[in-house]
């Protein structure tokens, strides 16, 4: 086991590196979003300016890697938001799900404290209130309903 200021330190080293790798190409994203390991960015420059600035960031540290998934059908799922780009360039989010996602929760038959049962509900509705724009609220809250019923 680590020190409990390893992740702390990795975090201030990944800040450090970001700031020192970005600033040192011609061509800057327009948005750069990191979480632990993954990283969300917009890229105005085009695929070819895209590709350049991988092998960049690459270059910067041999321990370092990045790869990259693009959006495909003007989507892309980050963490737990799908991100959505729509016509007129603006985005939107809604919740993700992995294809190995399996909507199984606590049943309510189950022999869990009572307090237990009404976290998972507030969890997961405050995960869709947060994760969801006004466009999908409704739908993922169906979802939920939908989930839960299932789950007794």
């Amino acid at each position: 086991m680590g020190s409990p200021l390893s992740p702390v330190i990795a975090d201030i080293y990944m800040e450090r590196f970001e700031q020192m790798a970005i600033g040192s190409h011609d061509k800057k994203p327009k948005l750069w979003l990191r979480y632990v390991d993954d990283t969300f960015l917009i890229w105005p420059h085009g695929p070819e300016e895209l590709q350049s600035f991988l092998k960049h960031i690459n270059s910067q540290h041999p321990a370092i890697q990045f790869t990259m998934e693009m959006e495909k059908d003007r989507r892309i799922p980050f963490l737990d938001v799908m991100v959505n780009k729509r016509i007129n360039g603006s985005l939107s989010h809604k919740i993700y799900r992995k294809t190995t996602y399996t909507d199984s929760y606590l049943n309510a038959n189950s022999h869990h404290h009572p307090s237990q049962k009404a976290s998972l509900v507030a969890t997961r509705l405050h995960r869709a209130y947060k994760l969801s724009d006004a466009e999908s609220l409704a739908k993922e809250k169906e979802n939920l309903m939908k989930t839960l019923k299932r789950n007794g």
